[in-house]
């Protein structure tokens, strides 16, 4: 009997030039001897697609036949499976096509299926990005953000209430600022694609105009709620001692501390795996990953060491409190203050202020519970305790405590002066003889001076440093 030649049938993305056919030989009309051909292979991966919502996309998953091979038949079809949901796409074979309604990743999966059933897939992410959103305008030479190229000044190195301030430097061996690295984080920082709606960013709460900090009882997040606490400052956040962050201290390091927002359901709403892929769809973060860590691999790690550097940067040095520290003498406070503003440090010192608000930087020496109220409604860090921000730029935040309920610094100096209540797990460092709440007895001159005192560690300068700047306007 002749042998009978057969042609394998073409599939989505199959090749289209001469194929050598398969010889048969048939030993009887009704059964066939099947070759032994090599069953389909994943060749290579298809990369993350970015999309536009409200933008026709169109893209053969098979890569024109690159993605998959049958070299002994090439008798491929396909199919497209979308998760969680389609998004607004659709498929035909190997064809993704539509218009994606909303931001978010939506993840495909193609399936090659060989006339023998056997089959080889291949998933990828389909990331649908909200419309309009910017690329950064970066300088053509780095900002100054590491030690080297910024160094901090003479008077973080000299003795202050408590101590100096490089003594409470929380910075890890293995995460040193670099101006590289920093530059990453200052994108990541301001960059909406972080959250789940493409439209809040890290800055978006943590405003510079505001010393990082938000004049916002409580912030709004990604689909409207409210976070649980006030906003913290972070300015001078390289500068506590016990490397811990949050009000309630939960984050172990500033490392861990950055990844939370993105990953709170209220704040930014987003998983690390979607993070990571909304990342590697954005063609500018690929060369921003080399230049800070020596190759482009996108990891959460590196979002987290960048973003942990940029904030440890935002550093406080403009204030006109640090003016009056001239080269690597005492402050020079007669020459550089007011008569108010003078007499407000030296009650800042005297009714003690400056041990918990300690150095010359005014940061926190640890959690503490400050009497809020007469019981622990927030246990905080443990008893009611919380970690307070540094006092730069407090003057810019509007509202004040871990959850916001005074409305201005006056507010704060009467609370201390007359209003702690007599909590069981109250500081000691607020308890008077036998125990009881401390009552400062201040004057009316001498709250109106602490006011004053603390309106001179606004940092203007930091508020508007085109280095900390949002890079996307």
């Amino acid at each position: 009997m002749m042998p009978l030649m057969l042609m394998a049938g073409m599939g989505c993305g199959s090749d289209t030039s001469t194929t050598t056919p398969a010889t048969v030989t048939l030993t009887t009309p009704t059964t066939p001897v099947v070759p032994a051909v090599s069953a389909p292979a994943l060749v290579s991966t298809n990369d993350v697609i970015a999309a536009s919502v409200g933008t026709p996309v169109r893209y053969d998953a098979s890569k024109g036949g690159i993605a998959f091979t049958d070299p002994a038949a090439r008798g491929l079809t396909y199919a497209i499976a979308f998760s969680p949901t389609n998004n607004g796409l659709t498929a035909v074979g190997c064809d993704l096509a539509g218009t994606p309604a909303s931001p978010g990743v939506t993840i495909a999966t193609i399936t090659a299926t060989d006339a023998l059933g056997r089959t080889a897939t291949d998933r990828f992410a389909v990331v649908a990005f909200a419309p309009g959103l910017l690329s950064p305008t970066l300088p053509a030479a780095l900002f100054a953000y590491s030690d080297v190229s910024a160094p901090l000044p003479a008077q973080f190195s000299s003795q202050g209430p408590g101590g100096t301030v490089l003594a409470t430097d929380n910075t890890p061996a293995t995460n040193r600022i670099t101006d590289a690295g920093a530059t990453l984080g200052r994108v990541l920082f301001h960059d909406p694609r972080l959250s789940a709606n493409d439209k809040l960013a890290c800055s978006s709460c943590h405003i510079q105009a505001f010393g990082f900090g938000d004049t916002a009882k409580l912030s709004r997040g990604v689909n409207g709620g409210l976070t649980a606490r006030h906003t913290s400052g972070i300015a001078n956040a390289r500068f506590y001692a016990r490397g811990r962050f949050f009000w309630d201290e939960r984050a172990t390091t500033l490392e861990d501390q950055v990844l939370q927002p993105i990953q709170n359901p209220v704040e930014m709403g987003m998983t690390l795996d979607t993070l990571m892929r909304k990342l590697a769809a954005t063609t500018y973060y690929r060369p921003l990953f080399q230049a800070a860590f020596g190759t482009a691999d996108l990891t959460s790690d590196r979002v987290s060491k960048a973003l942990a550097q940029y904030v440890r940067s935002i550093v406080s040095t403009g204030s006109k409190f640090d003016r009056a520290f001239t080269g690597n003498g005492p402050a020079n406070f007669a020459g550089t203050f007011t008569a108010q503003e003078q007499q407000g440090e030296s009650v800042f010192r005297s009714a003690g202020c400056a041990r918990c608000h300690a150095t010359n930087a005014q940061v926190s020496d640890d959690v503490h519970n400050t009497g809020l109220d007469a019981t622990i409604t927030d246990v905080g860090a443990g008893n009611g305790r919380f970690k307070a921000p540094s006092l730069r730029n407090v003057a810019l935040r509007g509202t004040f405590m871990h959850d916001g309920r005074f409305i201005s610094l006056a507010q704060v100096v009467e609370f201390y002066d007359t209003g702690v209540q007599a909590n069981p797990g109250l500081d000691n460092r607020l308890r008077g003889n036998g125990g009881t709440p401390l009552r400062l007895n201040l004057s009316a001159n001498d709250k109106a001076a602490l006011v004053a005192f603390l309106n001179t560690l606004t940092d203007v300068p930091l508020t508007t440093a085109a280095k900390y700047s949002n890079p996307f306007r």
